[in-house]
């Protein structure tokens, strides 16, 4: 036998016996060895105790400081977590699937299990307790491949139903030959792998929370039991990693929603509807209303469509069947066919270009509509406004010619990157979403993709953005560029996009005559800033904590008489500031300075104007910032001029700036 072990630094090592990646990283150095957790052989994840095959080898040790290494200690984590429940609650527990997650801000794994009894937090440190003695045991993970038939043999002897229909799912589907199985001690699991070399690998975790699932997200199967869990290679990453989540319990939109009266989730209405509040309803308004100025100045026509259409609208464009899964059932009327609410507001902007013949004069054509859309989401999957099964989207779309298409995408960005700025939303990373060559979930020809993806490509390039390409994550239509944005506290979500297909046009025959007078067709840019008002307001409400910057509070300037003494020249001031057309509120109540002060802090309002004698006497008003405190006096038509100003900057100029200039 030779093996021979080709190293990143250029170097071989030779062998003449069967060795493991684990046995490498130990001839290299003790030292690495020690701090590996997994191999990449010839570019794949692999166990570090995994053999390797005879022949050339391209490995790479994988150590805890690769960022690659905590998903594979959490998956771990996670079986170890099965492993104690079934020690504790015994043989007839049920255990499906546990992965690792690298996308949850909160939660780092979850293993799901079908038991005899209901489980609560309050059994979460019991069960902690048992999985640290399986991590102090150091029980060894043996990696076993084995036919289908001897896995679902091995599951069915211990009682495990769900992972012979896992088999057998893999079998039907993928057409599996032989199925990867974890024996870990008397503890057996199905798993891809790779995990850790032994229990005693995993450093810190702590299990977060129990809640319902159901099996295979289908609301007609099995509710199961979810436990929640995280770990860590050190004790610090989690001690951070609790605080923010605290931070963000703090932060919930859903209890600052409530507490400052921006929306409302009423189970008369139905869940995932959200009512927005006046309070709310300014804040949108305000975005809305920016946004749409800005467009209109860069040449987009504002249109307005109907909430349902044809269901065969939607077999044209597509969304009918590729998002039937996410879609209320179709609404049957008199006619033949259905009707449908609308998933998308893109086809209807179609039938606004086909409403008459274009040449390419007329082109770009640039649409945009603040269109509410809805779609089914699982009841498990709603969270508040950032999930929700009706939402407007800030939509645009825009029917351009092949050669005016990267200008076009240039400009999407160019709007993209100011609202996330405007927003104070500046730490992003640039996603371009490919299509997977594997699935059948995209329709058209590859050579529109090719051209599509092409076009993207260049687009960026010109405009030198730094962007990873991830295959699978483009729309069933066309590539994109997706905006992945990291708030305050360290969480991403996915924002702003921009579109490119080909399909949509060729699915409606659209059509613009050329220079050549023949017929061509055009290309689709589909692109939103906002994504929808509901999930982005939902971001910023948790972004600011509530604190809204001046030009988006739905309340700007609270007046605060110190007595009734005062009522009238309150009163005044108020109105002035009215006038100005800033929001302002008289708290007028019986109250004493110092809790309505407080209340207008608990309300978030930016500034606080109190009127007292002196304040009377010298046509001012006492000034106080929603953080910095008293400010001192002012003239009233100075601090109103002051606020207008910071309102008209977006915040790039605050009013206490211009005061004190």
């Amino acid at each position: 036998m030779q093996l021979t072990v080709k190293l990143p630094d250029g170097s071989d090592l030779q062998y003449d016996e069967p060795v493991t990646s684990a046995r490498v990283a130990q001839d290299i150095s003790p030292r690495l060895a020690k701090a590996a957790v997994a191999s990449e052989v010839d570019g794949k994840l692999c166990d570090l105790n995994n053999p390797l095959a005879p022949g050339t080898h391209q490995l790479k040790i994988v150590t805890d400081s690769d960022p690659r290494a905590l998903e594979i200690m959490r998956h771990t984590a996670a079986h170890v977590l099965a492993q104690a429940v079934v020690q504790l609650y015994g043989k007839d527990v049920q255990y499906t699937i546990g992965p690792a997650l690298t996308d949850d801000f909160q939660y780092g794994f979850y293993y799901d299990f079908a038991l005899g009894e209901p489980l609560g937090t309050e059994d979460l440190p019991k069960i902690e307790k048992q999985m640290q003695e399986i991590i102090s045991q150091k029980i060894p993970l043996e990696r076993i491949e084995v036919p289908p038939a001897q896995a679902s043999a091995e599951f069915a002897k211990i009682g495990q139903d769900y992972k012979v229909e896992m088999i057998d799912d893999l079998v039907r589907d993928e057409g599996v030959s032989t199925v990867a199985l974890y024996r870990q001690g008397d503890f057996l699991d199905m798993c891809r792998g790779p995990h850790l070399p032994h229990t005693g690998r995993i450093k810190v975790f702590k299990l977060l929370a129990v809640a319902g699932a159901y099996w295979r997200g289908d609301q007609s199967k099995a509710m199961l039991t979810r436990i929640y869990g995280t770990a860590f290679f050190d004790a610090k990453s989690l001690n951070e990693h609790m605080e923010r989540i605290e931070e963000a319990k703090r932060r919930d939109h859903r209890v600052l929603g409530k507490q400052l009266g921006l929306f409302l989730l009423s189970e008369s209405v139905g869940p995932g509807l959200p009512i927005w509040m006046p309070n709310g309803t300014i804040i949108r308004a305000q975005l809305q209303g920016w946004l749409q100025d800005e467009l209109i100045r860069r040449g987009f026509k504002i249109v307005c469509t109907p909430h349902i259409g044809r269901l065969d609208l939607y077999r044209t464009s597509g969304h009918y069947p590729y998002y039937k899964d996410a879609q209320f059932p179709p609404i049957m009327m008199d006619e033949q066919d259905g009707y449908l609410l609308k998933p998308m507001n893109c086809p209807h902007h179609v039938q606004i270009y086909k409403f008459e013949q274009r040449s390419y004069r007329d082109l770009p054509l640039r649409l945009a509509e603040f269109g509410t859309v809805y779609r089914m989401e699982q009841s498990g999957e709603l969270n508040g406004m950032i999930r929700c099964r009706g939402f407007t989207q800030d939509d645009a779309h825009i029917f351009c010619t092949p050669e005016q298409l990267e200008t076009e995408i240039e400009s999407c960005v160019e709007v993209t990157e100011l609202v996330l700025s405007t927003l104070g939303l500046q730490t992003y990373r640039v996603r371009i979403g490919l299509r997977d060559s594997q699935s059948g979930k995209y329709v058209g020809n590859m050579a529109g993709w090719n051209l599509a993806e092409a076009n993207i490509r260049s687009a960026v390039r010109k405009l030198n953005m730094d962007y990873v390409e991830e295959p699978g994550e483009a729309c069933f239509y066309g590539p994109k560029i997706d905006y992945i944005v990291t708030d305050c506290i360290g969480r991403e979500w996915q924002l702003g996009t921009i579109q490119v297909d080909y399909n949509i046009p060729e699915r409606f025959e659209l059509q613009y005559a050329g220079r050549d007078n023949r017929p061509h067709r055009p290309v689709m840019i589909h692109r939103a800033p906002f994504g929808s008002l509901e999930r982005f307001i939902g971001i910023l409400i948790e972004h600011y904590a509530g604190a809204f910057p001046l030009w988006l509070a739905p309340v700007q300037v609270t007046v605060l008489p110190v007595s009734d003494k005062f009522a009238a020249h309150a009163e005044s001031v108020t109105q002035r500031v009215r006038e100005a057309g800033i929001r302002v509120e008289l708290d007028g109540s019986a109250e004493k300075i110092g809790a309505k002060i407080r209340k207008g802090t608990l309300q978030k309002i930016p500034y606080m104007a109190v009127v007292g004698a002196r304040e009377v006497e010298a046509d001012t008003v006492a000034v106080r910032h929603r953080t910095q405190g008293d400010r001192g006096q002012m003239a009233v038509n100075r601090f109103v001029a002051a606020l207008k100003e910071e309102i008209a900057s977006k915040g790039r100029r605050t009013a206490l700036e211009v005061i004190s200039e």
